[in-house]
């Protein structure tokens, strides 16, 4: 069986859009999926960027706390519960990101309500830069928001502009599994636009 990691920032929509694809494609596939953290506010430290991309790393570091905090209270299960939640709400339903967002989204889920005020709590920030340095170093590289890993061989991406189909995200997956298998293989890219677009359904 394959061994996939995945490792999002979840502000990030397009990494959203990868976990979808992946979470229904691994259910058809013959894969283990496991969803890990990275933080784009850590990736970006030190850049000169536009107001409104600063807004978002922002939110980046303050949900990078809080989602550090429930991998360490209840493992990767609680990270990918809480994702599932925060994520249905801002990248499906397009709900305003605040702290009454996160405080509802963990209200679903069995990670302690008090995490919201962790937020604001820079305590959890050596937790963050841990993750992510996880995230670059299963890549071999600086890389963004997602990185797959296949049994331990890792790439940027797949970045998604739409969430394909039930067929088309299998074949996806296998194609993913066999570069990541392929000796020698390392960069497939095309220019792309964003951000992706999600269907309110695209979490089932």
């Amino acid at each position: 069986m394959n061994t996939i990691e995945l490792y999002v920032d979840p502000i990030c929509p397009f990494a959203w859009a990868t976990s979808r694809w992946l979470k229904a494609a691994g259910q058809t596939v013959d894969c283990r999926v496991a969803l890990r953290q990275m933080s784009l506010a850590t990736l970006n430290e030190g850049r000169d960027v536009d107001p409104g991309h600063r807004a978002k790393l922002n939110w980046s570091k303050r949900l990078g706390r809080v989602f550090a905090a429930a991998t360490a209270d209840g493992g990767p299960n609680a990270f990918s519960e809480l994702y599932e939640a925060l994520g249905t709400r801002i990248h499906n339903r397009h709900e305003k990101l605040s702290d009454t967002t996160v405080k509802e989204a963990l209200a679903t889920t069995s990670c302690s309500p008090a995490l919201a005020d962790v937020l604001d709590d820079p305590t959890w920030e050596d937790a963050v830069r841990t993750a992510h340095r996880c995230s670059q170093e299963a890549l071999g590289g600086s890389g963004g928001s997602p990185i797959i890993a296949v049994n331990g061989t890792a790439f940027f991406g797949p970045v998604l502009t739409s969430v394909p189909n039930p067929d088309d995200g299998a074949a996806l997956l296998e194609a993913i599994i066999a570069a990541a298998t392929t000796p020698g293989f390392a960069v497939l890219q095309r220019p792309y636009q964003g951000p992706p677009t999600i269907s309110h359904d695209a979490n089932r």
